[in-house]
């Protein structure tokens, strides 16, 4: 399964939007990221395509069982990484910043290592 950073970001943030509202709209995503609904839109397109989302004729955006697994792996992964960084001295905001280029590129061998020292800590 190859999804690249931005495909990854799309789904994270569906993610996070969808426990926090009823229902996620284009719109949404838009304002979360910062981005042009131009441009959210063709994402969301694009992650149709890929059968990561699903969208209804409303406009209500809902993750498919691929979708939710890739975007639950990169919220643990951004979780984990921003709150170890934190917990090293480093400031929350470039901790959070750091961990969500971290989550992307790191190998799933490194993050379960790391996953267990935390735990063991």
């Amino acid at each position: 399964m190859t999804i690249n950073e931005s495909a990854e970001n799309y789904l994270e943030t569906i993610l996070i939007l969808s426990k926090l509202k009823p229902v996620v709209r284009s719109v949404d995503v838009a304002e979360e990221l910062g981005f042009k609904k131009s441009s959210v839109s063709v994402a969301m397109k694009n992650l149709r395509e890929k059968e990561h989302i699903y969208v209804t004729k409303e406009g209500f955006i809902y993750l498919t069982e691929s979708g939710k697994k890739i975007a639950e792996m990169i919220y643990e992964r951004h979780e984990l990484l921003s709150s170890y960084l934190v917990r090293l001295g480093v400031d929350k905001k470039i901790a959070s910043e750091d961990a969500c280029r971290i989550e992307h590129v790191i190998s799933k061998e490194s993050f379960e290592a790391i996953k267990n020292h935390v735990k063991n800590e």
